[in-house]
Order: C-alpha cells, then sequence, then structure tokens
C-alpha cells in the first residue's frame, strides 16, 4: 500500500515544465536583452515582454512564490512613491503614462529567478562580446564617418551619446572586474577593454569617463592597491594620444566659466527650488521640462532642459522627498547587500562587477539623470542581481 501512495503523493507535486526547456527559453530571453540593449531599446523590450511572460508561467504552473533580493523592496516602495506623485501632477495623465518604466524594475526579481547558478557567467560573457562590437561602431563612426565634433557624436546604433557611454560604461566595470577576479576567461575581457575605453571617451561624455574612472579605483581597491600604480600610465597615454577635440572637453571640466558646467549648478538651483515648494509629491513624473521656467534663474543657460542632470535631485525635484528616501534605501541596502556577497558569496567576480557598476552608476548619476534612462536602467539591474542569482542556487542546492 505504501507504494500507490507515494506515487500519488509524487503525481500531486508541481511538475517540471517541459523538462525545464522553458525554463531555459526564459534564460535565453534574459541573455536576448542583455544583449540586445547594445542595439534596440524596442527588441530588448519585446524580449523582457517575453521573459516575463515565461516567468508568471514558471510562478503559475509551478505554484512558485514571486522570490527577490531584499533590496528589490525599497525599490518597489520607490515605485509607489512615484505613483503617488503621478496622481497629484498638473498633469495627472502624462506623469502616469511615463511610470510605464517602473515595470523594468521587474528585471530583479526577473533575473533573481532565471539566471541562476553559474548562468551569470555567461550572460556577462555575451555582454561583453555585444559591447565589444557596439564599441568598434562607435569608433568607426568618429574615424570614418565624422561623429567628431559635440554636435554629432558616436552613439553606434542607439539613439542617444549618452545611453550609449552609459552602457559602455557598466561594461567596463564588468570587463575590469573580470580581469581581475576571475582566473579563466580573461584573455577576452582584456582585449576588449581598449576598444570600450576608447569608444567611451570619444563620445565626449565626461560624466560616463569619470563614473568608469571610480569603478576601475573601485576595483582595484577590492583586488590590490598596488594596481594604482598603473594610473599615470593609462593618464600618459590618454595625454599622448586623445584628439585634441577630446582633450579640450575634458580639460573643461575644470573650466568655471564652461557653459555646460554654470548650467549644472543653475539646475541644482533650479531642482532646489521645485523641492522647497513641493516637498513631498514633487513636480510629478516626466513634468520638469514643462515647469522648468516657473523655477529657472538668472544663472540658467538654456531656456529649458528636459531633466536636472542630477539623480537626487531630479527625484526629490519630480517626485518627492519620499521617493527620494526609498532611492537612497534601495542604493544603501544594495551596497550592503553587494558587499556582502563580495566577501561570502559563491562569485565574488560577479559582486565586484556590480559594486563597480554601482559606483560608476552613482559618481556618473552627478552629473547626468542617468537612473532615467531606460537602457541604461535595465542593464545596472540586471548585472546588480546576478550575484544574489548565483547564490540563490547555491541555497537550494544545500
Amino acid at each position: 500500500m505504501s507504494a500507490p501512495m507515494s506515487n500519488a503523493v509524487a503525481l500531486d507535486a508541481p511538475q517540471p515544465l517541459g523538462s525545464d526547456r522553458f525554463e531555459e527559453a526564459g534564460f535565453a530571453a534574459l541573455v536576448g536583452i542583455a544583449a540586445a540593449l547594445q542595439f534596440s531599446i524596442a527588441a530588448a523590450q519585446i524580449l523582457l515582454t517575453i521573459a516575463l511572460v515565461i516567468w508568471a508561467a514558471l510562478l503559475l504552473v509551478r505554484r512558485e512564490p514571486v522570490e527577490a533580493p531584499s533590496f528589490f523592496w525599497p525599490l518597489a516602495l520607490y515605485a509607489g512613491f512615484t505613483l503617488v506623485s503621478a496622481t497629484f501632477s498638473i498633469e495627472p495623465r502624462t506623469s502616469i503614462v511615463d511610470c510605464k518604466q517602473l515595470v523594468l524594475f521587474l528585471i530583479v526579481p526577473l533575473t533573481f529567478r532565471l539566471a541562476s547558478g553559474s548562468r551569470g557567467i555567461t550572460l556577462v560573457t555575451v555582454v561583453i562580446s555585444c559591447a565589444a562590437i557596439s564599441a568598434a561602431f562607435g569608433i568607426i563612426q568618429y574615424g570614418i564617418l565624422h561623429y567628431d565634433h559635440l554636435n554629432q557624436r558616436p552613439r553606434g546604433t542607439l539613439g542617444h551619446y549618452m545611453t550609449y557611454s552609459g552602457l559602455l560604461m557598466l561594461v567596463m566595470c564588468v570587463a575590469i572586474a573580470r580581469i581581475l577576479f576571475l582566473s579563466w576567461g580573461r584573455a577576452w575581457a582584456a582585449l576588449v577593454m581598449p576598444a570600450l575605453a576608447v569608444a567611451v571617451a570619444l563620445t565626449s561624455t565626461r560624466s560616463a569617463a569619470v563614473g568608469a574612472c571610480m569603478a576601475a579605483a573601485l576595483l582595484f581597491a577590492l583586488k590590490d592597491f598596488r594596481l594604482f600604480a598603473l594610473a599615470p600610465i593609462v593618464a600618459a597615454i590618454f595625454f599622448a594620444f586623445a584628439p585634441q577635440m577630446i582633450m579640450q572637453r575634458f580639460v573643461s571640466m575644470f573650466d568655471t566659466r564652461d557653459p555646460t558646467r554654470i548650467d549644472r549648478v543653475a539646475m541644482l538651483r533650479e531642482g532646489g527650488r521645485m523641492i522647497a515648494a513641493h516637498p513631498i509629491v514633487g513636480v510629478g513624473p516626466n513634468m520638469i521640462q514643462k515647469r522648468y521656467a516657473e523655477y529657472r534663474g538668472p544663472d540658467a543657460v538654456n531656456q529649458v532642459n528636459p531633466h536636472l542632470h542630477n539623480n537626487p535631485v531630479q527625484i526629490a525635484a519630480e517626485r518627492g522627498l519620499p521617493a527620494l528616501a526609498a532611492w537612497l534605501w534601495f542604493i544603501v541596502a544594495l551596497a550592503r547587500d553587494l558587499a556582502r556577497r563580495f566577501r561570502t558569496g559563491r562569485q565574488p567576480f560577479l559582486a565586484a562587477a556590480a559594486l563597480a557598476a554601482l559606483v560608476a552608476l552613482l559618481t556618473a548619476g552627478l552629473f547626468e539623470y542617468n537612473f532615467g534612462d531606460s537602457e541604461v536602467l535595465m542593464l545596472f539591474l540586471l548585472l546588480a542581481t546576478l550575484p544574489a542569482a548565483a547564490d540563490r542556487a547555491a541555497t537550494q542546492t544545500a
């Protein structure tokens, strides 16, 4: 009698979905997202939709609970405050439509579920390889197609040079971490690194360049402080071979008369006025540009700006101080989670890469609203979740 009873229990238990082929399709879609981000946001979003459908099917058929790393919950709270802000906007419909970007936060539980174990290494290999192609195309644009001035900069196949440089900045974090913290597979990352660095420099995007430098400094400190001896060598190579226009662009960071620098300081003041006037809910998502003139000061260079070129100020002005508090909670929770996984996790390389990506995003985000750039946000959230996904597989095995 015992055998039939055990068979009945086995038949009632949730069954694997097509010998895990459905799950493998979900991971393939996730890899496709990471690859497509370098070339087309439309393709990446289509693949994200496919991956979300597969993930939902897995949850339903296998009766699994929704799982996510702890840093996802302050991000969810941030989304909630954003929706509240949208309802109090002077144009609620416009603001609510802009909130569709919040769907991208589902990349965290999606990656956590589908990129477990060693899959994270496979995924970042694809990311580095696709970025190498994108970087090469940007170099060709600069050298052959005359994308060599501030009004027309290399942008790969993407719509804006800021997005292009922001993505390459994040991939540089992964490539450097792979060189320093993996005992195998270093050669490809080392081969790709010069192209990534050159492509970022050729975009003349100062925020991405500074972000990449800060990320590299963090990785050097995590690995071995003696690696900082490379910094003067890299600087000498840059000053020796950088085109004159690129040199002038980077020197302008220290020029107090540079118009872009003056305007960024003005935007911080305008953001402060918005926060003072609307401290709880902000002016509303996608409302900065429409309400810019109300708060513009005499020191502003541009009559209007689409955003305030600073992540914390943009979030507080647009969505209110509670949303900023939730965002800061997310950043702190993520940093603590990644630091712990770097020390004790299954894949310290992935944790180091994610920590570097966080530092790069925050540093560049002092001069650019990169948390609102869909492509950059998608890749960042994916990289940030991979260490937790690797440890999830280890926990399940144990």
